[in-house]
């Protein structure tokens, strides 16, 4: 059964009743002396496995800050401004399993809101600490500065609600320890966001609940109920076994249930063939030998949606079905496994199941069955390479990927941002260990810059490829600052055709064209004569080649900058399906009353 979020260490703490809190406060031993709130919080930090902590300073949080400064295992990353910050920390924690920011009150707090929300649309466990206005003024009817001119001032906390899955307010110190490490345990069990404000006026006054090294932390895990997962193992395998065609499809929670290996595992006995939705792509091992691609309706991979969309059996593991992906498959023919759950094609629901275990056990169960396979190898067709460019040629799109792909490996990840780079990226091959991360559901723009940020300082040992249009970089260039200041050897691919050519396929106006900037010489101002970035304007594929080469080769230690100018309504034709598609569901007529 699901075990409730205890923290281990505040039951131990409590244990020893007054003797223990005499002791705490009268001892010499250095490891027993009571330290702040903010040294608490930044050791918790430290314990979860985070090593870098996205802020931005203001008035609230400054002595938090100070705290966190002091902890040596612990680097403050200063962004340029709290949405970036957002991002930066939700590309942290793709990587590195758990993040966290600090920002300020409400005028911080509600700028970071929009990146809190594409974590939380991702599965994103992100600790978001904002810095509150001082306990005394809680409850006081005054009028704060920072605040939108209301004696109450919950408004805040009022949208964290909606966006995160637990919110603490600390404004007092007798209960912080234990309203931290719930939260903290919170994030880690849900795998979401979690609110934590903490007045300013707290951060460093000592108390007895915060010893200097505290006691570890623990969580009670989340357990399988064992009858529960018998009968679902036994009902699955039954279906699966009569089928004829089965197939297997990976989706994005995936990553928060933390079942890739069991899901490989799986596909190693069972011999199905595996697609992934396209919000999934890097969960899934794409050099698999049963691999067949990207499950997307239109946009799908070469005959992978005929594969699946014919089988008379799926199992969808942590998928997300919504109007970004739209794919048909036979509802009836389904088994739906979530991170804790797992609904059997007659709707029958068996919960307290964490899918890990659902899928050791079921791969013991299934018989190998090879035939919708076997299909696919019958009708695939390897996709043929671009051709090549006429010397001097206008640089196409297609052949921007294709040397792209050229480039990857197994020290690499591809950060996708929202747009056409999405259907382009779909169909790169990636080498195993190399990563890929998107914003698929959420699709903000401008994510990909302060991702590219995250995820390089929580992985140092990767390069970070990432593939921006014009329009989404001009949402959060400035955080480039930041990439630069970190020192991090990025290869950011500017894709210069003068608008938002998502919007473009969808619906087109004048307000799909942006003004143009000189984005290397941006970048180059930026940079200020430090030397750390090294950027090109590339125009056909001569030109591409070069600078491929020399980001590769003599400008690997530093960021590398590549604006690559191409034609306006050069986009793939999965985009042009795609567009039509939404532009049709969203001028649907209004229904009859």
């Amino acid at each position: 059964m699901e075990a409730n979020p205890t923290i281990m260490s505040t039951c131990k703490v409590v244990a020893g009743g007054n003797h223990a809190v005499k002791n705490l406060l009268g001892a010499n031993d250095s490891t027993t002396t009571t330290t702040t709130l903010g040294h608490h919080l930044a050791k918790r930090l430290v314990e979860i496995g985070i090593k870098d902590v996205f802020a931005v300073p203001g008035d609230s949080n400054l002595t938090l800050l100070d705290c966190f400064v002091a902890e040596p295992r612990l680097n403050l990353v200063g962004c340029c401004n709290e949405l970036n910050a957002g991002y930066a920390t939700d590309g942290y924690a793709r990587c590195n399993g758990v993040g966290a920011c600090v920002v300020t009150f409400t005028v911080g707090g509600l700028s970071i809101l929009n990146a809190i929300a594409g974590a939380y649309s991702e599965d994103l466990p992100i600790i978001c600490i904002v810095g509150a206005p001082n306990s005394n003024d809680f409850g006081s009817n005054k009028i704060l500065h920072h605040t939108i001119g209301l004696q109450d001032f919950s408004q805040e906390l009022q949208c964290f609600k909606a966006i995160t899955c637990h919110q603490a307010v600390v404004n007092n110190l007798d209960d912080a320890h234990e309203r931290i490490d719930s939260a903290i345990a919170i994030a880690l069990r849900e795998s979401k966001p979690v609110y934590i404000s903490i007045c300013c006026n707290l951060a460093s006054i000592p108390h007895p609940s915060f010893i200097k090294e505290p006691i570890p932390f623990c969580l009670t895990p989340r357990l399988t109920n064992k009858k529960c997962l018998e009968i679902a193992v036994e009902a699955t395998a039954e279906f699966l076994n009569k089928a004829v065609k089965p197939v297997m499809v990976g989706g994005p929670r995936l990553r928060a249930a933390k079942a890739c290996d069991a899901f490989m595992e799986m596909a190693d006995t069972s011999g199905y063939p595996i697609a992934i939705l396209p919000s999934a792509k890097g969960l899934v091992q794409e050099n698999h030998p049963k691999f067949i691609g990207t499950f997307w309706g239109v946009a799908s991979t070469s005959y992978c949606a005929e594969i699946v969309e014919s089988a008379d059996a799926y199992l969808f593991a942590g998928p997300i079905f919504d109007d970004v992906t739209p794919v048909e498959w036979k509802k009836g023919k389904a088994i739906i496994v979530q991170p804790n759950r797992v609904v059997i094609t007659n709707g029958l629901t068996f919960g307290c199941i964490l899918m890990k275990d659902f899928f050791k056990a079921l791969a013991k169960r299934l018989k190998c069955n090879t035939t919708a396979f076997e299909n696919y190898q019958r009708m695939h067709i390897p996709d043929g390479l671009a051709i090549h460019s006429n010397p001097n040629e206008a640089l196409r799109v297609n052949v921007l990927f294709r040397h792209i792909q050229r480039m990857l490996s197994s020290d690499m990840t591809v950060i996708v941002e929202t747009g056409d780079s999405w259907f382009h990226c779909q169909k790169l091959k990636l080498p195993r260990g190399c990563g890929y991360e998107s914003q698929l559901h959420y699709a903000s723009i401008g994510w990909s810059v302060g991702a590219s940020l995250g995820y390089a300082q929580a992985a140092p040992e990767k390069r970070v490829i990432a593939c921006i249009g014009d329009g989404s970089f001009q949402v959060a260039a400035q955080e480039v600052s930041t990439i630069l200041r970190c020192g991090h050897n990025s290869i950011i691919f500017l894709i210069n055709n003068g608008g938002y050519s998502t919007e473009v396929e969808i619906h087109d106006g004048p307000y799909n064209v942006i003004k143009n900037w000189n984005y290397t010489g941006l970048v180059e101002t930026i940079d200020n004569g430090e030397g750390k970035c090294w950027t090109a304007k590339v125009h056909n594929e001569e030109e591409l080649i070069e600078a491929v080469d020399t980001a590769m080769e003599s400008k690997k230690h530093c960021l590398c900058f590549i604006e690559v100018i191409v034609h306006r309504d050069d986009t793939s034709k999965e985009l042009l399906l795609w567009g039509t598609k939404f532009a049709a569901l969203n001028g649907r007529p209004p229904k009859d009353n």
